[in-house]
């Protein structure tokens, strides 16, 4: 068999990095001081991207290497020596890892040694601990994290067995390696990516910690992560159309294929088949098939991808089979777009107590994505026929849902935030040297100004935060959502090294550098950089009990702020009726047991993130899952008899059309059915342990913030229309 990490990488990643080095130097906005300083920044940042949690590497370890690489790691990539030093940290880092999961899998091999009737607590996260003083200090992290990793999978398996039990389902469990064996195998799969990884791998770790160092979107890609970063901002990829799931036993299981993708259409690849080789040559012998046995996904993604009309032999244990049977499938790539993470519309019509109907738009954009290479994929141009074909349906009020949404390009969001505000600056951008450039919308007036909400959370990120920013600042738009959103203000260019390489060296897979070269302010002055976009209507968010946000990253920028862009007219902030909105909303939110439950687990999420240990004891874990449990059932049952009255009334008064990209050019649009939607799009493999959740769903598929935007919305339409027709009235009167 062959491996996937034999093939020996030609590039001299000595020199690809004193190329990085200079670039950053040259190109990165910070201008840091070269100095001893920089060097141990380098190297931590090194350090923690291998061992993060504090579990591999002993104190001493960490303490040799600093004393020989801390204060010169700058000198040795300007010398083009730093490769070796990075290799040796690996090589300590995997004999330790060797050391530390084989200690591990030996401790499981008696699984039944664990008792769970000590009383004492382990670290849930070690990010801040120490390194351990001694093996027998590790050896007590990595006993302490076998427990709680074993307690937790009994624990789990327990309350799964009793959920089906109670359902009178059979149990999702059976035919399952025991609980110690599943560790173990997990064990496997990480000692197998870090044993395995080739120079380029290693190189690929080293460079993008470096970078970091400068900060945290500052990033080395090595060309297969380039590749893939493409393919997600093209929103299509070439490969075979199926979801993959790494399984525990090293196999890799098909857990999705996409409707009318390559392995679709080839009909043989079925779901729950387990991959586990693959010929990418296609040539149909052994020597060419490579084992991917407990290999990273993403490596087995590579393989599996590749150029478009060519062929790809998977070997593929078959989900039907007896156990041992083995067939080959070949299936030509194709092109496979991304459906989930394009630009989608609904329009939903509201029939209001009083008999009138009232149609909103509803406006979703996962991501500004757009092809670079010949822009043939672009959202600007999809959000554009969506608000389109909105319009003539008569919207009355438009949601733009950022949440989730983490960036893209940055021209995109100039264009599409010009569809709402017409003609004028969108962003400024101000580069090392501190010259601002004035990014301004070339629309000459929108294509949308009707009432308009924006809905954040912390994850919206980046260009999200510029489009949200703009039409908080313009006062176009009501912003509602988490506090605020992530709090990313800069802006990074990808530059190929292997550009300034010298000229008779191997520069193929020189990777590529994503250097941060401006800050991005706000029409009125400020940067989205740590504090984010603020929502004018918070709602309780379970993710604002997490440490999400720019300001808990390692080496963020400052904030600042600069002076007002130039042209920049706001619209009469007194035109969005905050004050109603908010007493509205705010009074809506204290009645709902919703937006209560989403408060109370907040609360509880924040305590045990600050109380950072967790207990070993099997009978307290118990009673801590059996108060969960009855809190779940508790709400369940609340939830069943209220959604089931929630539903009746949305019957009576919503409707749901769909608008995707494809229903732009429909006649009529046709009603939502959001089960068979998600199915035209991928077929899903089943889940038996998923099936068990009673968790009731929300009502026409409206989550606690989505219902909530809708009355902002519709509480915006209805205080807008008033106010024209008050001011139409005064005017006739005078």
């Amino acid at each position: 068999m062959t491996c996937v990490s034999c093939a020996v990488a030609k590039t001299d990643f000595n020199e690809v990095g004193k190329q990085m080095l200079i670039m950053l130097r040259n190109s990165h906005y910070e201008r840091f001081d070269f100095d001893a300083k920089l060097g141990e920044r380098f190297f931590d940042s090194y350090i923690n991207e291998l061992d993060p949690n504090k579990q591999f590497f002993l104190a001493g370890d960490v303490t040799n290497f600093r004393n020989k690489y801390g204060k010169n790691m700058h000198q040795l990539l300007l010398e083009g020596k730093s490769m070796e030093a990075a290799q040796e940290i690996h090589s300590v880092y995997r004999a330790r890892a060797k050391d530390r999961i084989k200690y591990a899998q030996d401790l499981l091999k008696n699984e039944d040694q664990f008792t769970f009737d000590t009383h004492r607590t382990v670290m849930i996260s070690r990010k801040d601990a120490q390194w351990p003083q001694t093996e027998e200090e590790a050896k007590q992290v990595w006993r302490d994290q076998v427990e709680q990793g074993l307690l937790s999978e009994v624990l789990r398996r327990e309350t799964i067995t009793e959920m089906a039990k109670k359902q009178g389902k059979e149990d999702p469990q059976k035919d399952k390696n025991s609980p110690g064996k599943k560790i173990s195998l997990r064990f496997e799969r990480i000692l197998h990516g870090i044993e395995s990884s080739n120079e380029e791998e290693i190189a690929d770790s080293f460079l993008s910690a470096v970078a970091k160092s400068y900060d945290p979107h500052t990033d080395y890609f090595s060309m297969s992560e380039m590749e893939r970063f493409m393919a997600g901002m093209q929103n299509s990829l070439v490969g075979i159309g199926a979801m993959l799931q790494a399984e525990d036993d090293g196999a890799t299981k098909i857990t999705g294929i996409v409707v009318g993708g390559p392995a679709d259409k080839g009909g043989e690849l079925k779901l729950n088949d387990r991959i586990v080789g693959v010929d990418t040559l296609n040539v149909g012998t052994d020597e060419a098939m490579v084992d991917i046995m407990f290999e990273k996904l993403d490596r087995v993604v590579d393989l599996i991808r590749g150029k478009e009309g060519t062929e790809v032999r998977l070997k593929v244990e078959p989900a039907a089979g007896a156990a041992g049977d083995v067939k080959f499938i070949v299936i030509k790539r194709g092109k496979v777009e991304l459906k989930d993470e394009l630009a989608k519309a609904e329009v939903i019509e509201m029939t209001r107590e009083d008999g009138s109907v009232h149609r909103m738009g509803w406006l979703s954009l996962p991501a500004f994505y757009a092809d670079f290479k010949n822009w043939e994929t672009r959202c600007s141009v999809d959000v554009r026929k969506l608000v389109e074909r909105m319009k003539s349906e008569n919207i009355e009020g438009l949601i733009f849902d950022l949440r989730g949404n983490g960036g893209g390009s940055l021209e995109e969001v100039r264009r599409i935030t010009g569809f709402f505000t017409g003609r004028g600056p969108v962003v400024q951008v101000k580069n090392t040297l501190g010259r601002i450039e004035v990014k301004n919308s070339s629309n000459p007036k929108p294509i949308y100004d009707g009432p308009m909400v924006v809905l954040i959370d912390k994850t919206s990120a980046s260009a999200s935060e510029i489009l949200a920013g703009a039409l908080q600042d313009y006062n176009r738009a009501v912003i509602v959502g988490d506090s605020s959103t992530f709090g990313k203000g800069t802006v990074q260019q990808p530059m190929e090294i292997r550009k300034m390489m010298p000229f008779m060296v191997d520069a193929r897979r020189a990777g590529v550098l994503k250097p941060t070269i401006q800050k991005f302010y706000r029409v009125a002055g400020s940067t989205t950089q740590l504090k984010g976009v603020e929502s004018d209507i918070v709602l309780p968010s379970l993710m604002d009990a997490f440490e999400i946000g720019e300001k808990y990253l390692d080496h963020a920028m400052a904030h600042d702020n600069i002076r007002r862009a130039a042209g920049f007219n706001p619209l009469n902030r007194g035109n969005l009726f905050l004050p109603i909105l908010n007493e509205k909303s705010h009074g809506r939110v204290e009645d709902s047991r919703d937006f209560s439950y989403i408060a109370e687990d907040a609360k509880r999420m924040i305590e045990r993130r600050e109380r950072n240990r967790i207990s070993l004891n099997k009978e307290e874990r118990k009673k801590e899952l059996a108060e969960s449990d009855a809190r779940s059932t508790k709400r369940n049952e609340e939830r069943r008899e209220r959604f089931a009255k929630v539903a009746a009334k949305d019957a009576k008064t919503l409707r749901f059309f769909r608008l995707n990209l494809e229903d732009v050019q429909l006649e009529k649009l046709a009603e939502i059915d959001r089960a068979k939607d998600k199915e035209s799009y991928m077929r899903e493999a089943e889940d038996g342990i998923a099936d068990l959740d009673d968790t009731p769903e929300w009502p026409s598929s409206l989550d606690p913030v989505k219902r909530e935007g809708i009355k902002i919305l519709s509480d915006l339409v209805e205080v807008t229309e008033r106010a024209r027709m008050a001011g139409a009235l005064q005017n006739n009167n005078g």
